[in-house]
């Protein structure tokens, strides 16, 4: 392990850099406005369709089609100025709110709009990961990164508590306006802020360079272990957070209960994250990479049976507080992940990501579907548990690593 990666650093430090600052602020705004626009959309079209299906496509419909941008575009993060990119998908999104906001356009075009955009995410993800991987060093990169989540966890959280509530209040078109503003502040923040990196740009094609990139990655030592490291565990997670509104009717929570519970587990990752990264130095965070995956996975387990209504909420939060292991896993991916090809890899991480957390909810819910949600659940803490011990390996901290 390098000197820097052995020095604690502190949130303090971090936020003394003005362009994370910039990231940050944006990335605040750019996911927020992101949510709220998913809630005034399926708001939308649930009300010109009264259909269930549509109206859960397009509460998604901006997740999914980052698979495509990840698989066909991430070459592009590689190969224009971060700067650039960043804003140009803030502009996009712009252009978006406002088309809904006044354009009255059919539900299908809607949803293909916002899809087309959609697949430009893993494109901007994997720019603003350069640009972390440029500003921060050391462990104050490793702390910049979880707060980087940290963001798009709480903006997420604000994002579905205000949707309803303000598209009630303003009407679905001025809620879109709301998030076009949201997005262009997002845009000049990063304008202003963000320093231009002059790229080398070689010509051929972003789809067989971004196909021959993804298959360098993979065959890259470790990066394929450290992505499903990544993306596994957190699949099982939000296989077990969908699964919460059948469960609670179940077991005949009230609303106020349930929506506690959904918000249970979003808690535990905001507590998991600021008390692991201010209390622990670089190398024991890497060492607790393989206790606090047991102890996400663990706590799901006990839901099998019929706890009492505080006992569930507490194995939501312990679960949360559990994902805090991604900290210890951050210096590992960047030192893997080729030089050339480091906001490709940004992007396929987050790519992959999405995708898995996408399916794993479809997977569990299939099970559901003949099984009690109860059992399911524990299902989920079982896979997770499972997983986590056949990649040890992977999780295994080394005892030093690239100078």
């Amino acid at each position: 392990m390098t000197d820097t990666f052995t020095t604690k650093a502190t949130y303090g430090q971090v936020f003394a850099v003005t362009q994370f600052r910039a990231l940050f602020a944006a990335r605040l705004l750019g996911v927020m406005s992101d949510t709220l626009r998913s809630v005034a959309l399926a708001v939308l079209v649930f009300s010109q369709t009264s259909s269930p299906l549509l109206t859960a496509v397009a509460f998604t419909i901006g997740f999914l089609p980052q698979a495509a941008g990840g698989l066909f575009l991430a070459a592009m993060a590689d190969r224009f100025s971060p700067r650039t990119l960043i804003t140009t998908g803030y502009a996009l999104q712009c252009a978006v709110g406002l088309l809904l906001a006044f354009a009255h356009l059919p539900v299908a075009v809607s949803l293909l709009l916002v899809a087309a955009v959609a697949c430009l995410t893993p494109v901007t993800t994997g720019a603003a990961g350069r640009v972390l991987a440029e500003i921060l060093t050391g462990d104050t990169y490793v702390l910049g990164r979880s707060l980087n989540y940290l963001v798009a966890v709480a903006a997420q959280l604000v994002g579905m508590a205000a949707g309803g509530a303000l598209t009630t209040w303003l009407g679905v078109e001025r809620t879109m306006l709301v998030t076009a503003g949201a997005h262009l502040l997002a845009l000049v923040i990063s304008r202003l802020f963000l320093s231009r990196t002059e790229v080398v740009r070689v010509g051929g094609s972003i789809v067989r360079k971004t196909l021959q990139g993804n298959a360098a990655l993979v065959a890259a030592p470790g990066v394929a272990k450290l992505i499903m490291v990544h993306c596994l565990p957190a699949a099982y997670l939000a296989a077990a957070g969908s699964l919460l509104i059948p469960y609670s009717a179940q077991r005949a929570f009230g609303p106020t209960e349930t929506g506690l519970l959904l918000a249970a587990t979003s808690v535990g990752m905001l507590i998991g994250d600021v008390v692991v990264g201010r209390a622990f130095g670089p190398a024991t965070r890497e060492r607790l990479v393989l206790p606090l995956l047991l102890i996400m996975g663990t706590p799901s387990l006990a839901l099998v049976l019929d706890l009492p209504y505080p006992a569930v909420a507490a194995a939501y939060v312990i679960t949360g507080v559990g994902s805090a292991y991604l900290l210890g896993l951050q210096r590992r991916f960047l030192e893997a992940v080729p030089s050339e090809l480091q906001g490709q890899g940004f992007a396929l991480l987050n790519t992959t990501t999405m995708t898995i957390q996408g399916i794993g909810p479809l997977v569990f819910g299939v099970f559901a579907e003949f099984l009690s949600v109860g059992l399911v659940i524990a299902l989920t803490g079982v896979s997770s548990v499972a997983t986590t011990l056949l990649l040890r390996d992977a999780i295994r901290p080394r005892t030093s690593g690239r100078t």
